[in-house]
């Protein structure tokens, strides 16, 4: 069976795995990784045995599909060039900088009939791949993810780079339209939020509490979900899925509720494996992935409101603190 040639655009600290698990991927051709930083280029290329490209259009004739590992800001136009010469596509989350760039990606990929999937990797931890299959009716969601600072992702929103993981993972366990949402962030490093809380709630009853940080010196990946009788607590950095139930013991004549609790066994596999392998079958079979640029655009169109949301209340905590330092002058000067 003929090989599927594959590129990887943009060979930073992400795009290096990518390289390196495509290089162990079978019926896969690592055709060529590209950077623009010609000495990273030539660096990840020796490493996978692979050409070095320094700009993408020279690598657009000689692959079938392509993993776009770049920042978001490029992410629009280097997918649209891929997709109008027929090239196949896994691009990076956040999907794009805005959901009309988003439509467009989406409408050009239906046009060419194309694969368009995109980075929500967490889907792909067979932890939450096990949680899909046993989840009934999620009625409350905590999740908590919190990481040390990173300058790397210095120019990016907190609630793009982390939150966005977890607004996809609720998006896709509650079947149900989104009413409100409500946000705060706070700047601490960056001119962007670095911590972010958001209430998210659906219109079926279920609320989610997502917290982001990337201020805390230990990495935190977790994710509760409570429905009638049950709740299951995730680990998504162990993998680990345990569930708490709701039983009845005879105590003194009279029966009360407990608590029993159970892990649940799961094969444990690397999650960008389990991803870049899906998408080389989506590609092979011409088959919808599981996390499509329909998927992806959701999770931006929520992510996008959570960070206006946070812009809304900065601007009234703003207006609102120098009203009241405008008064304390007034107040003096009398």
């Amino acid at each position: 069976m003929k090989k599927i040639k594959i590129g990887v655009i943009g060979v930073g600290y992400l795009g290096e795995h990518h390289a390196r698990v495509y290089s162990q991927i079978k019926g896969v051709q690592l055709a060529g990784v590209v950077d623009t930083n010609k000495d990273r280029a030539d660096e990840i290329a020796r490493k996978v045995g692979a050409k070095p490209y320094y700009d993408y259009k020279d690598l657009i004739d000689s692959v079938d599909a392509v993993s776009i590992v770049v920042p978001t800001p490029l992410h629009y136009r280097i997918a649209s060039d891929f997709l109008k010469n027929g090239v196949d596509i896994l691009l990076e989350k956040p999907m794009t900088t805005t959901v009309s760039e988003a439509e467009r990606l989406l409408k050009l990929a239906k046009t060419k009939k194309l694969i368009l999937q995109i980075g929500h990797i967490e889907r792909y931890n067979s932890a939450v791949k096990a949680l899909e299959s046993i989840i009934d009716r999620p009625m409350y969601i905590e999740s908590r993810r919190f990481g040390p600072f990173a300058d790397r992702v210095s120019d990016v929103d907190v609630i793009l780079d982390l939150m966005i993981h977890d607004i996809d993972i609720v998006l896709s366990l509650v079947d149900s339209d989104i009413r409100s949402i409500n946000a705060t962030g706070v700047s601490v490093m960056t001119s962007h939020n670095d911590i972010a809380n958001a209430h998210i709630e659906f219109k079926n009853g279920c609320v989610a509490n997502l917290t982001v940080s990337r201020m805390s010196i230990d990495k935190l990946r977790k994710i509760s979900i409570y429905q009638p009788e049950t709740y299951f607590t995730l680990d998504y950095k162990e993998q680990e899925i345990i569930l708490h139930k709701r039983i009845w013991n005879r105590v003194n004549n009279r029966m009360v509720p407990e608590i029993s609790t159970e892990n649940i066994d799961l094969i444990k596999e690397e999650p960008l494996k389990a991803e870049l392998a899906s998408f080389i079958e989506s590609v092979k079979k011409r088959k919808k992935p599981i996390v499509s640029g329909i998927e992806g655009k959701k999770a931006l169109e929520v992510a996008l409101a959570v960070l206006e949301d946070t812009r809304k209340r900065r601007l009234l905590l703003d207006e609102d603190s120098n009203g009241r330092s405008k008064g304390a002058v007034s107040r003096h000067r009398r």
